[in-house]
C-alpha cells in the first residue's frame, strides 16, 4: 500500500457509513496510510463532530443511502462548514445514483464492496482534485474582487472627471496621487470618493424636498 506525499500525510478525512464494518476498514486502512481520520455512523453525528469545534476535514467520504440522513443531505449540510470536498460511497453504481452523486458536489465515487488496493489512491485522486477545485473558487474570487475594484476606480475617475472638468487621463493621475501622498491604496481611496458623492447626493436629495 502506498504512503500519501508527506503533505497529504497530516490531512483530516471524515468517514460516515453506517455499516460499521466497512466504517472500521476505512478507518484501520487510511490511518496506517497516515491520514487524520475521524468517523462518524450516521449523518447526525457527524454534524455533531463539526459543531464541536473539530478541525474541518479536507474530505468526507459518506455513504448515500444512510438511515435518517443520506450521504448526498448530509453532503448539503457540510457545505455550510467551508464546502468540504466529499467522496461517495455507495453499493449502487446506476446512472441516477452516480448523476446525483455528481450534483452533490462529488470529487470522487467508490462502489461497494470496496477493492482495499484502491481506498489509499481514491482517496489521494479525491484530495489532488479538491485542492483544484480550492484553488479554482480562491481565483474565482479574486478575479472578482479584481473587477469590483476596478469598477470603483473607474467610477471614481469618471466623478473627478465631472467635477473637475478634465479628461480621464487627468483625473486619473489625480486620483493616484492622492493615493500617494496619503500612502494609501487607490481601491480605497476609490471607495472613499464613491461614499462622499453618495453621501453628497443624499443631502442635495433631501434639500430639494
Amino acid at each position: 500500500m502506498s504512503l500519501p506525499a508527506s503533505g497529504a500525510a497530516r490531512r483530516a478525512l471524515l468517514l460516515v457509513d453506517d455499516d460499521v464494518l466497512i466504517l472500521g476498514l476505512l478507518n484501520r486502512v487510511l490511518t496506517l496510510a497516515g491520514y487524520e481520520v475521524r468517523v462518524a455512523t450516521s449523518g447526525a453525528m457527524a454534524l455533531e463532530l463539526l459543531a464541536s469545534g473539530a478541525r474541518a476535514p479536507d474530505l468526507a467520504l459518506l455513504d448515500v443511502s444512510m438511515p435518517g440522513m443520506s450521504g448526498l443531505e448530509l453532503a448539503e449540510q457540510l457545505q455550510a462548514h467551508g464546502a468540504i470536498a466529499v467522496m461517495f460511497l455507495s453499493a449502487e453504481d446506476d446512472q441516477a445514483t452516480v448523476r446525483a452523486a455528481i450534483d452533490g458536489g462529488a470529487v470522487g465515487y467508490l462502489v461497494k464492496p470496496i477493492d482495499i488496493t484502491r481506498i489509499v489512491p481514491s482517496v489521494q485522486a479525491g484530495l489532488a482534485r479538491a485542492d483544484e477545485l480550492r484553488e479554482l473558487r480562491g481565483s474565482e474570487s479574486r478575479l472578482t474582487l479584481a473587477l469590483q475594484q476596478g469598477r470603483e476606480v473607474g467610477m471614481a475617475v469618471g466623478i473627478l472627471m465631472e467635477r473637475n472638468k478634465t479628461d480621464r487621463e487627468t483625473a486619473f493621475r489625480t486620483l493616484r496621487e492622492h493615493a500617494r501622498s496619503h500612502q494609501r491604496k487607490l481601491n480605497d481611496v476609490a471607495g472613499d470618493v464613491l461614499q462622499a458623492t453618495e453621501a453628497l447626493n443624499l443631502i442635495g436629495g433631501r434639500a430639494q424636498k
